[in-house]
């Protein structure tokens, strides 16, 4: 028998690239505590990985398809993600914080 989806098996769908790129940029940028990761360095590491894959993607296309929403992930393998991006009316870069 078919069942629904879950939630849970909706996140398994983020592409192999995505995961490869916050794993490099979390380990690159870990201080001991958090690893701060700017939402353009994971947009730019994560196409990085796509081109060397040999498969297309896009800026627009990562954002279309959620590809960046992997807090839920990265908690359930036992992180506190915390994203934030600005308001219409600030000017700071988006970024993603994660910490033990």
């Amino acid at each position: 028998m078919i069942k629904p989806i879950k939630p849970e098996e909706v996140v398994g769908v983020i592409p192999d690239e995505v995961i490869m790129a916050f794993n490099k940029l979390i380990a690159n940028h870990w201080n001991g505590k958090e690893a701060t990761i700017l939402q353009k360095d994971a947009v730019k590491e994560t196409l990085n990985n796509f081109k060397n894959s040999g498969k297309k993607m896009t800026e627009d296309k990562l954002f279309e398809m959620n590809y960046l929403d992997v807090e839920g992930l990265y908690q359930n393998q036992g992180w506190k993600v915390d994203f934030d991006k600005p308001a219409y009316n600030e000017t700071y870069e988006a970024y993603f914080v994660f910490r033990k």
